[in-house]
C-alpha cells in the first residue's frame, strides 16, 4: 500500500485524495484545523505545521510528502525532506511565498512582470510609489491571497487614506496595469522530467477572489499560448519542480505579464475534473509518483464557478444538464470557498446557451456570468 502525506487538509487535498483512491493510493494529512475537510475521507494529524513531533508522525509509514497549501513553513518542508522525498522541493515554496523572490525568479528566467519597487521593512512606501507611479497596488510580500493584504491606490490622496492600515511587514509596490484579461497556465512535471501543459484558462475575479474560470480561454493568439507555455517550462526546469504548477498572468496589448505562481494544484484548474482527459489532481499524483502523465487535452468547453460564502440548494443545480456540483463540507462564512460548479459542453455555442439558462442563484453579478457568456461567445467569432 502506497501512502502519500499531504501538508494541508482543505478542499485541494480533499480532491487530491478523491483522484488518488482509484489509482490505489492512500493518504495521510497534516492540518491545524480539526474541521479540515479531509477528515471525512482520510487520516488527519491535527497540529500546527511547525510541530516537529507531528511532522514525524505524518512521515511515519508514508512514501513521500506533497502540499495543497503553499504557506507551509519552509523550515517544516526542509525538516521533512531529511526523512523522505518532499515534492515539489521546498525551494518552490520559498520562491512562491515571497512576492519579491517570485518576481526576481521570473525576471531571472526572462519572464516579464509588472514594474515594482520594494520599500525597506517598516519604511513608508511613499518613495516606492513615486518610483512606480499611480495607480499602484501595495501588497504584503507574504501571506496575501484571495485579495488579502492588498491596497489599490489611484492617487496620493488615496494612499494617505490607507496609510494607517499598512502593517509593519515587508511590502512590495506594483504598478497597476490595464489588462485585457487574466489568464493562467497549469503545467505539470514528473519525477522523470516529463512535462505536460493544460490549455490556457481565462479567469474572472471579484473582490480579489476567483469567481469564474473559462477553459480553454477564448481567442488565444499562438504567440500568447507559446509565451505562457515557455514561462511554465522555464520555471519547472529551473526549480527542478515536480507536480502541478500554476502561473497567473495579465494579458496586456497582446503580451503576458506574470503576476504570481502557486506551487500546487490550483483553483483555476478545477474545471479539469470534468473538462480534461486527465484532471490536474490525478496528474499531480502521477507526477510525484514518477508515473507517466495523462493527457492534458480539453474535453470540449468548460466554465467553473466558485461558490463563495453560500451554496445553492442542491436539488436546484443537480437538474442542470452538463453541470457538476462539488461541495467541500466547510461551514459557510463570507468570502469562504465552499464548493464549485462546473458546466461542460462539447461546443462553445452550447456552453453559452447553458450558462444563460443557469438557475437564478448564478445570475447575480458576483458570479460574473455576463462576462462568461460574452467571453465564451467570442469563440464563435
Amino acid at each position: 500500500m502506497t501512502t502519500i502525506g499531504i501538508l494541508g487538509g482543505g478542499q485541494l487535498g480533499y480532491m487530491l485524495a478523491l483522484a488518488g483512491y482509484p489509482l490505489g493510493l492512500h493518504f495521510k494529512f497534516l492540518d491545524p484545523s480539526p474541521e479540515a475537510p479531509v477528515g471525512r475521507i482520510a487520516h488527519r494529524v491535527t497540529a500546527q505545521f511547525d510541530d516537529r513531533k507531528a511532522l514525524e508522525k505524518l512521515a511515519a509509514g508514508i512514501e513521500l510528502v506533497t502540499y495543497e497549501f503553499e504557506n507551509v513553513p519552509v523550515d517544516s518542508a526542509r525538516f521533512l525532506e531529511k526523512l523522505l522525498p518532499v515534492l515539489p522541493a521546498p525551494v518552490a515554496l520559498e520562491v512562491a511565498q515571497d512576492r519579491l523572490s517570485e518576481k526576481q525568479t521570473f525576471q531571472k528566467l526572462g519572464i516579464a512582470t509588472t514594474e515594482y519597487a520594494v520599500p525597506k521593512v517598516g519604511d513608508d512606501p511613499a518613495h516606492a510609489l513615486k518610483t512606480v507611479g499611480y495607480p499602484a497596488v501595495i501588497k504584503t510580500r507574504r501571506m496575501g491571497y484571495d485579495g488579502k493584504g492588498q491596497w489599490k491606490v489611484e492617487s496620493p490622496e488615496e494612499f494617505a487614506a490607507v496609510r494607517g492600515e499598512l502593517p509593519k511587514v515587508p511590502l512590495i509596490v506594483e504598478r497597476f496595469v490595464k489588462f485585457r484579461r487574466e489568464l493562467s497556465v497549469l503545467a505539470v512535471r514528473s519525477r522523470t522530467g516529463e512535462i505536460a501543459i493544460y490549455p490556457l484558462v481565462e479567469n474572472h475575479h471579484r473582490a480579489g477572489i476567483l469567481r469564474l474560470s473559462l477553459a480553454p480561454a477564448a481567442r488565444v493568439a499562438e504567440s500568447t499560448r507559446h509565451a505562457a507555455e515557455e514561462a511554465a517550462r522555464k520555471v519547472l526546469e529551473a526549480l527542478e519542480y515536480v507536480g502541478v504548477l500554476a502561473i497567473e498572468f495579465f494579458e496586456c496589448d497582446g503580451k503576458l505579464l506574470a503576476n504570481e505562481m502557486a506551487p500546487r494544484v490550483h483553483n483555476s484548474g478545477h474545471w479539469t475534473i470534468e473538462g480534461a482527459v486527465t484532471s490536474q489532481f490525478e496528474n499531480h499524483l502521477r507526477a510525484v509518483m514518477g508515473w507517466p502523465l495523462g493527457s492534458t487535452a480539453a474535453n470540449g468547453h468548460s466554465a467553473m464557478i466558485n461558490l463563495i460564502g453560500e451554496v445553492p440548494e442542491t436539488a436546484s443545480v443537480l437538474g442542470v444538464e452538463a453541470g457538476h456540483l462539488h461541495l467541500y463540507g466547510k461551514a459557510p462564512r463570507p468570502g469562504r470557498k465552499l464548493g464549485h460548479f462546473t458546466v461542460r459542453e462539447d461546443s462553445a455555442e452550447s456552453l453559452v446557451e447553458r450558462l444563460r439558462r443557469l438557475p437564478p442563484f448564478f445570475q447575480r453579478p458576483e458570479y460574473c456570468l455576463s462576462a462568461a457568456t460574452k467571453a465564451a461567445s467570442e469563440r464563435r467569432a
